[in-house]
């Protein structure tokens, strides 16, 4: 029954949207059936593949190479022979599940997972005594500490029953239990565990709504907020909302995070790149998006929105605010909806960038409701409270009209409500201690010592790379990482062909199997072809930053030796 009930909302979502040239998504009818019935094959070509414009790279990355980028003895296709009568097969199984990948936890991953447990049987099996994983952005599970007022205050949520004890005053901050008192109070039956509202419980949208309007100086409404497990199923939700079919694209910057690609691929759209400039620090010129759009539309593809990540991931760039008018304009002007990935709000390392919303900077450009249709996604995973598995987010949608948010409520109730927990930290997130509160000078010293700490390691992890024979890395200006270029020796390219690997990918296993550091390969995210990555986080607490410059730069050493022309 539930899958027929997703089937049924999912079918009704896609006839409900369409493109046009003022409302990107309003209730007309679907893409004529002539139009789907027709053989498809890569939208895209280019006469130049080595040109930054080529739109045909990121399709094979989304289909090749960069997406397996490692080659292994054993696969676990060699077992398909056991499996043979099974009902599901990699020949009957949906094959959008197939074309997606997600390379933040790919292969090089189930490596090292499988190095960490050698180690664990045999301390001395490999030249390494841990693993070292700079390859996700999971700063608990790396050694950051959980916020002490959020973590309060969750805890007496979750157990009401001590609120009424003596004992708690001494234990808890008088703040928290003042706030877990006001929280229960919103949650019905004043339990966690309880089902909510499918956008969340509105007391807590509304402290959201409360805490968007303070950052940004104009009013938000708590109706356009939908609490969500983490940003990702925000982003998916609205993958779902906008493609019907593969001639339906998404314009996503080259690199990228890989959700995109993803989520395009799972919902049957085409991912239409734009190139980040490398040269001018990662820099979105307009003209790029411009030239793709134009690309795209003569090859028949109906480009839906425009995917703006900021600041960057992976290349942790801040746009600049005049940058991001130009970018508000342009998908105005193109009846574009604007995706923003804003959940690094809160990370930004260098005094001559900060942090404006989308949103801010559309209402200062006098653009309302009836404008631009903008969707911003936040996480409580990022920032300085790094809560990832406590799955909390939102996103807030606005410039839509009544009956597309009933769709999307629609699909936001088939999955009936976010967690709780992760509701509750969304809203401490857009609304902690104040002057004046109890919780108020330990929360700003948690909060300052981790963002100062995370500018010093990425700086030190930022001149480590650019010491390196052939790497040059931007400046981290914010969220949580590196993405430097590396120019391989023309013998180490060779030997990661006969390896049936991407070059990039051949430089991250070898590294792995070295050192115990764990990056990620840039053809996981995308790239200028004929250029090289990998990802590198900056989330290793400091005391472990010294041995992975230290190891980085013996095992570049060796390896640019051993393969130099």
């Amino acid at each position: 029954m539930r899958r027929f009930v997703a089937d049924k909302t999912r079918n009704l979502v896609r006839r409900a949207s369409t493109c046009s040239p003022t409302c990107p998504v309003s209730p007309r009818p679907h893409h004529p059936p002539s139009l789907l019935s027709q053989p498809t094959s890569p939208p895209f070509s280019s006469s130049s593949p080595s040109h930054p414009s080529s739109i045909t790279s990121p399709l094979r990355f989304l289909t090749a190479a960069a997406l397996h980028p490692l080659s292994f003895p054993a696969s676990p296709n060699s077992m398909a022979s056991n499996y043979s009568t099974t009902p599901v097969t990699l020949q009957s199984v949906n094959p959008k599940v197939l074309k997606c990948e997600y390379a933040v936890r790919g292969e090089i991953v189930t490596l090292a997972q499988k190095l960490e447990q050698d180690l664990k049987q045999n301390p001395d099996s490999h030249p390494f005594d841990e693993i070292i994983y700079c390859n996700i952005g999971n700063p608990q599970s790396l050694g950051q500490q959980p916020i002490t007022f959020f973590r309060e205050v969750l805890a007496l949520c979750d157990h009401p029953a001590i609120l009424d004890r003596s004992e708690t005053q001494g234990l808890f901050s008088a703040d928290a239990i003042e706030r877990a008192f006001q929280i229960l109070d919103q949650i019905p039956g004043r339990a966690t565990g309880a089902y909510s509202h499918s956008q969340g419980i509105k007391g807590l949208r509304e402290t959201i709504a409360a805490g968007i309007a303070e950052r940004d100086g104009f009013p938000a409404d708590p109706n356009d907020i939908f609490l969500t497990d983490g940003a990702s199923p925000a982003v998916h939700m609205m993958m779902q909302l906008l493609i019907r079919s593969e001639k339906d694209g998404i314009l996503c910057p080259i690199p990228q995070y890989p959700l995109y690609s993803a989520s395009i691929a799972l919902h049957g759209g085409t991912l239409v790149p734009y190139y980040l400039d490398e040269a001018t620090g990662w820099g979105l010129e307009i003209s790029e998006l411009k030239k793709q759009l134009e690309t795209a539309k003569s090859n028949g593809v109906c480009v839906r929105a425009l995917v703006v990540i900021n600041p960057g991931n992976p290349t942790g760039q801040v746009l600049a605010e005049d940058n991001q008018r130009e970018i508000v304009e342009f998908c105005k002007n193109e009846g574009l909806v604007l995706l923003a990935d804003e959940v690094y709000q809160e990370n930004i390392y260098v005094p001559d960038k900060q942090f404006h919303s989308f949103k801010k900077v559309s209402r200062s450009m006098g653009y309302g409701e009836k404008n631009i249709s903008l969707v911003s996604f936040q996480s409580v995973s990022k920032g300085y409270y790094g809560e990832c598995g406590k799955r909390g987010g939102y996103m807030e949608v606005t410039g839509f009209s009544p009956e597309i948010r009933e769709q999307i409520y629609k699909v936001a109730s088939v999955n009936l409500c976010s967690n709780i927990s992760g509701q509750i930290l969304a809203s401490l997130v857009m609304n902690p201690p104040k002057v004046g509160d109890e919780s108020y000078e330990s929360y700003t010293g948690e909060k300052d010592g981790i963002l100062s700490s995370l500018a010093k390691r990425a700086k030190t992890l930022e001149d480590a790379l650019n010491s390196l024979e052939g790497v040059t890395c931007n400046r981290a200006e914010g969220a949580m990482y590196l993405f430097p270029r590396i120019d391989l020796p023309h013998k180490a390219i060779k030997s990661a062909e006969a390896a049936k690997t991407a070059p990039d990918a051949f430089y991250a296993r070898r590294l792995l199997d070295a050192t115990g550091v764990v990056v990620v390969p840039g053809s996981g995210f995308g790239q200028v072809p004929g250029t090289w990555h990998f990802r590198c986080t900056i989330l290793p607490q400091e005391d472990k930053i010294p041995a992975i410059v230290s190891r980085l730069t013996e095992f570049h050493k060796k390896f640019m030796d051993e393969f130099r022309d």
